[in-house]
């Protein structure tokens, strides 16, 4: 009855945007209603693996090396639902897959029309973006789910506790759910959202990244593109959002009165908040450039503004002290283990529901550091980029939690390999 009410939903929705979406016309659009699949005829039996946005495509990069190897006979599809993250996926992955395909919206003649294209043997969730009618429909399919890097924050777990007889019916039609931690394992089972012998705790894939250090011709690349010198000191703050850029500012600002060496690279969480961000830089006094305005502008800055994607990734490797944002308002948190695994110090604000196991055992590791607020941020800062010998010590800690947490896409590729569809 769920189900049907559901489709029942988005039947009506669909039916009332008829007239919008003829008018628009526009290739994305047509792309989530299933209407332009891409043109490679796919294998009976291949295997799908889904992301959401761009945490999640970046998540999923060391499973699908790993899929590609174990199964090399078999066609393997990567869908993601944002456009940022295909973006990326088309960048990391082409060539590797089969086929990179826009997921569509979670309506009944979508979800057959892309199911009898890619004619998956198992689906595998990377994370988040659980949609109750494609789960069920590959249930009665008799394709086989699987969730990896599941996750459960407080906010979650307070929604699913909310709506229990809603998620139990969606998450019984999963055949695994591999967690990222005990703590997440225990909150599913908790409210009896999923039978106990489907939820097993794994950890995080994320840690199996191939964390390709840092070369010293790459460092110098890097300055020469983005106009640094080698004596600069370097403050990454990457996934910004709207609300903290505006702290950070005030905090650079004040840092930089003590320490004229001072540069600062902030990679807004969308590429839509850097014109607001410059601005806001201008109106304050400071030197500010647009990453895509660089080679147009021959000005010293102090402030770099990464409106580009891909990149901080790497740039993170810059820095002698990293900010991960979506923290210090209440977003979260993001991805903590790029900083970390170029071995540097990484700072966080006090909300990372998102990531609050591993942010909890970066601290204890040493490689990382919560503040409060914009005077904690400013002090620790303060603290750190006059200790040469400490930052160096955070950033080895940091590392050496990456190292001692891999291991994860083994297990998920057991549990894979033990389900009999590949």
């Amino acid at each position: 009855m769920f189900i049907f009410l559901y489709h029942l939903v988005w039947t009506s929705v669909l039916i009332l945007c008829v007239p919008i979406i003829a008018l628009q016309r526009k290739r994305r659009i047509f792309e989530r209603l299933a209407l332009r699949l891409p043109t490679p005829f796919l294998e009976h039996g291949s295997i799908w693996v889904h992301a959401l946005s761009v945490g999640e495509v970046i998540s999923a990069l060391p499973l699908i090396d790993s899929l590609t190897k174990k199964y090399p006979d078999k066609d393997i599809v990567f869908t993601v639902t944002t456009s940022r993250g295909m973006a990326i996926a088309r960048n990391e992955l082409e060539g590797k897959v089969k086929a990179l395909v826009t997921m569509p919206i979670d309506f009944w003649w979508c979800i057959h029309r892309i199911v009898n294209y890619i004619r998956p043997s198992i689906f595998i969730l990377v994370e988040t973006d659980i949609w109750p009618g494609l789960i069920d429909y590959l249930r009665r399919k008799g394709i086989k789910s699987i969730l990896v890097n599941g996750r459960v924050s407080p906010r979650t777990f307070k929604s699913y506790r909310r709506f229990a007889f809603l998620t139990r019916k969606i998450f019984e039609n999963f055949e695994l759910c591999l967690m990222d931690s005990e703590l997440d394992s225990k909150r599913l089972l908790k409210i009896g959202i999923a039978p106990p012998e489907k939820v097993n705790t794994v950890g995080n894939i994320k840690f199996d990244r191939n964390w390709v250090p840092m070369t010293q011709e790459e460092h110098h690349d890097w300055l020469g593109l983005l106009k640094l010198e080698s004596r600069d000191l370097i403050w990454v703050a990457g996934s910004v959002h709207k609300g903290e850029s505006e702290i950070l500012l005030k905090v650079f600002k004040k840092l930089h009165s003590s320490f004229s060496a001072l540069r600062f690279i902030i990679a807004p969480r969308t590429i839509e908040q850097s014109d607001d961000i410059l601005s806001h830089a201008q109106r304050m006094d400071l030197k500010a450039a647009l990453k895509t305005g660089l080679s147009k502008n021959r000005d010293p800055y102090d402030i770099l503004i990464l409106n580009t994607l891909g990149e901080l990734g790497r740039i993170y490797g810059l820095s002698e002290v990293s900010f991960v944002g979506g923290s210090l308002i209440s977003r979260g948190g993001h991805n903590l283990l790029e900083p970390a695994s170029f071995g540097c110090p990484v700072l966080f604000g006090p909300y990372t529901e998102d990531f609050d196991l591993m942010s909890e055992l970066l601290i204890e590791a040493g490689g990382g550091l919560r503040v409060q607020d914009e005077n904690e941020l400013y002090e620790t800062m303060k603290m750190l980029l006059a200790d040469l010998e400490m930052r160096t010590k955070m950033g080895r800690l940091a590392r050496e939690f990456v190292e001692k947490n891999r291991g994860a896409l083994g297990r998920v590729m057991s549990y894979i390999d033990n389900s009999k569809v590949c």
